[in-house]
This record gives structure tokens, C-alpha cells and sequence, in this order.
């Protein structure tokens, strides 16, 4: 799968001075997550305190769906999109097609502050839509039906946006239980399949091209199994079931994917940043997952197993990746230096306080809050001081993309 990385050869070569933004779709999209993600955790950590009045999806609701629909939907977009194109060997939209998009995206992000409900609702679900078809019309040209399941995917986020606004709109008629199921829960749990996927294809590789003597490995039952045990999650999520059938399938799912995670050898990688947080982020998997199985069998709130996987995984593979592909696709080194290491050692520490302090200490949770937020921000504030530019400019090899 090394050709997920590895820049396509075209016959021109740019030119190295200039802007580049809309050359590829991980340029405008990781800028724009990035920006979101600094910006929109502090405001929900302000709201969280009192300080600051609610938005039309309100309190939790906001911050959950903006994390979701927000920024993990436009890392992701701007991921596909760049491994898309080396997957089929085709273009897929940059331009003012890949400028439409982002506008679109930005302007969801205005639209769910807004009191016109209807529009947020539409435009959020056009918003990953509008991705899937320009993926698919690549991986289409291409013959490459084996990834045609990110296109599926992205169409399953607009459907889970559109049940959460029309859940809080009191138009859907369907049991709370249900209506809940099919929004975040459900487009948690395709984000964290469209992450196990991708973590099974690149995180053994580059372990073993990065670190020497490492022999991270993949077994084809333990893959099967891993994946298989999310699809099942997702499946119960959509369907509403809890309680203890819920449990053992995460108890389940725990064992398999820390089973993968230690065929992989992550205690060989401390010396490697880009490889380290990788392995790093997936631990968090089946920490969610324990903790997560513990909330339904009534043990403890479900809050620390929904932020190890919105801090844990999600946060922290979503910043160790925009800063690797970013580094392969703009024809630079492919090395950590003080901000990369800032950014994962924040995003880490994040992580730990919004899951850890209200477990040891529940009276402090808007200490955890406040401070995870500036922790979160921290990791993003160094990401953009870094990137923003190489973001902007065109490669450094002087080659397309």
C-alpha cells in the first residue's frame, strides 16, 4: 500500500514559487481542520463554562456534531481525496471544484450557529455527499472497486447528519433510542472503521520503513476480526441495542484490536514522533472500547470512553496523519522536529486529562475541560504555525500536487 503515499508522477513539473492550496484536496481541507479545530474548542469550552450563550444544536450536541461533520469529515475528505488519486491513478477534484467544496463546507460550519435548521441540515448533507462523488468518479475511472466502500461511507455520514438534525428538529418519527443511534453514535462509528481500515494499511508499513529492525506484521484472522468486530458495533449502534449484548461485543472488539496492535510492536518506535503517535492513537481504541463496555453495564458515564475515542483516537491519528501525509505530498523530509513533537505530546496530554481527571476525580470536570481545550488548541496552534505555509505553496521537489 506504499503507493498511497507516494506522489503520482505527471509530465510537467510546476513551478516551486506561487500559491498551491487548490492543487490537492489535502491542502485546503487540513488548513481548514486545523483552523476549526483551534478555533471551535475553546468556544465549546467557554459555552461548556457559562461564558458564552448556546448555539441552535445545543450545548453537547454543538460540540459533537462540529467535531464529527467539522473536523474529523474534513480531514477525512481531504484524505481521500489525495490517496484517491493515487489509488486510480485519476484525478479527483482540485480547482474550483475542490474551492466549492471547502466554501461548502465553511459555510455548514455558519449554518448549524444559525437559526435556519433546514439549510444547516441540507448543506451538511451535501457536504459528504458531494465528497463521495468526487471520490467515486475517480476510483470509478480508475477500476479501483476496491475502495469503493469509502464512497459508501461518506454517503452513510450524510445520512447520520441529516437523523441528528432531524432528531433535534422533532421531525423525525422514530423511537429516541433509534433516531440517537442512527446520528453521532452511528458516524462515530464509521469514522472509527474508515481509522481501523487505513491504520491496518499504513500504520505495520510505515513502522517497518521507519524504524529499523521493526517487524510489525498483519495477521489475516486478527484483521478480519478487528474490522469485523467494528462493522458489528456499528450495526448494534444503528439497531439500538445496549446493555450487555452491547458490552461483550466491545469486550470482543477490545481483544482484537489490542491483539493487532501488538502484532505491530509498537514499544520499538519511542525514537520515531511520526511513527510513535500512530501507535499511540490506536491504544486508545480498545481503551475506548473497555471503557465504553463499562458504561453499559452501568459501571461508570459513558463521557471518558466517548473523548479516549474523540481525544484518543480520533485526535491524535487525525494530527499524526495531516502532519505525514503532508510532509510525503509536498515533497518534504519525512522527520519531526520541535512543533511536530509539541503538537503529538499536547494532543496526548489532552487526551489523558478529559478522560482520566473526571475518573479520578469527578468534582473536577470543568478543570478537565477547560484544560484538555487548551491542550487541544495548543497541538493545533503549533500544527498551523508550521504547515500553514507549506499548505499554501507548492511543492518543495517542484512537482505537481
Amino acid at each position: 500500500m506504499s503507493s498511497v503515499f507516494i506522489p503520482l508522477q505527471e509530465p510537467r513539473p510546476v513551478r516551486r514559487g506561487g500559491f498551491a492550496l487548490w492543487q490537492l484536496g489535502f491542502r485546503p481541507f487540513y488548513l481548514l481542520a486545523a483552523a476549526f479545530a483551534a478555533l471551535s474548542v475553546p468556544l465549546w469550552a467557554l459555552q461548556f463554562s457559562g461564558a458564552l450563550g448556546q448555539a441552535w444544536l445545543k450545548g453537547a450536541a454543538w460540540h459533537g456534531h462540529e467535531m464529527v461533520f467539522g473536523y474529523a469529515l474534513a480531514v477525512i475528505i481531504g484524505f481521500l481525496f489525495t490517496a484517491g488519486r493515487n489509488w486510480s491513478g485519476e484525478p479527483t477534484p482540485t480547482g474550483r471544484p475542490l474551492m466549492a467544496l471547502a466554501a461548502l463546507w465553511l459555510l455548514a460550519r455558519v449554518l448549524v450557529l444559525s437559526p435556519w435548521a433546514w439549510a444547516s441540515l441540507v448543506v451538511n448533507m451535501a457536504v459528504p455527499w458531494l465528497a463521495a462523488w468526487g471520490l467515486w468518479r475517480a476510483l470509478h475511472a480508475g477500476g479501483n472497486s476496491r475502495n469503493y466502500f469509502f464512497v459508501g461511507l461518506l454517503l452513510a455520514m450524510g445520512v447520520a447528519t441529516g437523523v441528528l438534525h432531524l432528531h433535534l428538529m422533532g421531525q423525525l418519527p422514530l423511537p429516541a433510542a433509534l433516531s440517537h443511534g442512527l446520528g453521532l453514535p452511528l458516524a462515530l462509528d464509521i469514522v472509527l472503521f474508515m481509522i481501523a481500515v487505513m491504520a491496518g494499511r499504513v500504520v505495520p508499513m510505515f513502522s517497518n520503513n521507519g524504524v529499523p529492525r521493526m517487524q510489525a506484521r498483519r495477521d489475516p484472522r486478527v484483521e478480519k476480526a478487528a474490522l469485523g468486530s467494528v462493522l458489528a458495533l456499528l450495526a448494534l449502534d444503528a439497531l439500538g441495542v445496549r446493555g450487555p449484548l452491547l458490552a461483550a461485543a466491545l469486550l470482543v472488539a477490545l481483544l482484537a484490536h489490542l491483539w493487532r496492535w501488538l502484532l505491530w510492536q509498537p514499544w520499538k518506535t519511542l525514537r520515531n514522533a511520526l511513527v510513535w503517535v500512530l501507535h499511540a492513537a490506536y491504544l486508545w481504541l480498545p481503551v475506548h472500547l473497555g471503557l465504553r463496555a463499562a458504561a453499559e453495564m452501568g459501571w461508570m458515564a459513558v463521557g471518558p470512553a466517548t473523548h479516549a475515542l474523540t481525544l484518543g483516537v480520533i485526535g491524535m491519528i487525525t494530527v499524526g496523519m495531516i502532519t505525514r501525509t503532508a510532509l510525503g505530498h509536498t515533497g518534504r523530509p519525512l522527520r519531526a522536529g520541535p512543533f511536530e513533537q509539541g503538537a503529538f505530546l499536547a494532543m496526548l496530554g489532552a487526551a489523558l486529562v478529559r478522560v482520566l481527571l473526571p475518573l479520578l476525580w469527578p468534582a473536577g470536570l470543568m478543570a478537565a475541560v477547560q484544560l484538555s481545550a487548551l491542550l487541544w488548541t495548543l497541538a493545533f496552534s503549533l500544527y498551523l504555525w508550521r504547515y500553514a505555509p507549506i499548505l499554501l505553496r507548492p511543492r518543495a521537489d517542484g512537482q505537481p500536487g
